[in-house]
């Protein structure tokens, strides 16, 4: 061996040295992970390339959200009938949301469509019975139907679940009013404005009951 071949064999021995010392060392660049983000996603391009930065995109309302806000739309323009079509479509998506539910039994109270009304009140209670709100209104739908009895059990009922809740008593005092019985009513107008003295309207109901009218 010419002392020329021994170089070049040296010389291929430290380049194959070389070349398998970098391949097992783990340092060079692997497949599909040679390049990972070190900012969050939306980050990434970020000021100096604007245009590799990763948007979110809007999350789309769905049809039965749409249909609620129409409704709450039309109900704060005063019209109740574009507003009762909403939440007749938003019942056929869903008729076991208390949310249209609860929607629908007002309405329905605002166009005297009272049967209608009293059936969303009831079916938000047999969805949930402890509901006090639907309790309230489904005793004031049943006063306006003459279902006295029915209107005393769940204006009570909507008590004991919030006896804490002015207007649960205010209602109350007037179904009982109505019906003459002075007395309690005004009991019970008392204690709505012992729980919040911003019901004008209960101070003034005292005042009549107790002959003190200006």
């Amino acid at each position: 061996m010419t002392l020329f071949q021994l170089f070049l064999f040296l010389v291929a021995g430290v380049i194959f040295y070389l070349f398998f010392k970098q391949l097992f060392s783990g340092e060079h660049p692997k497949r599909g992970v040679d390049f990972e983000a070190k900012l969050p996603d939306e980050q990434i391009g970020g000021i100096n390339r604007p245009d590799k930065t990763f948007s979110k995109p809007e999350v789309e309302p769905t049809r039965l959200e749409q249909l609620i806000q129409m409704a709450d739309d039309a109900v704060a323009k005063g019209d109740m009938l574009e507003a009762s079509k909403a939440l007749q479509s938003a019942l056929i998506v869903d008729g076991e949301n208390i949310d249209v539910l609860q929607r629908h039994g007002y309405v329905m109270m605002q166009i005297d469509n009272l049967d209608e009304a009293k059936e969303s009140f009831e079916k938000i209670i047999s969805l949930d019975s402890d509901d006090d709100s639907a309790h309230a209104s489904l005793a004031n739908v049943l006063h306006k139907l003459g279902e006295e009895e029915g209107a005393v059990k769940h204006h009570l009922h909507s008590i004991e679940l919030d006896p804490e809740y002015a207007p649960h008593h205010f209602n109350y005092a007037n179904t009982l009013y109505d019906l003459g019985r002075k007395e309690e009513a005004l009991s019970s107008y008392t204690k709505a404005y012992e729980l919040d003295s911003t019901l004008e309207e209960a101070k003034k109901m005292i005042n009549k009951l107790k002959g003190l009218d200006e």
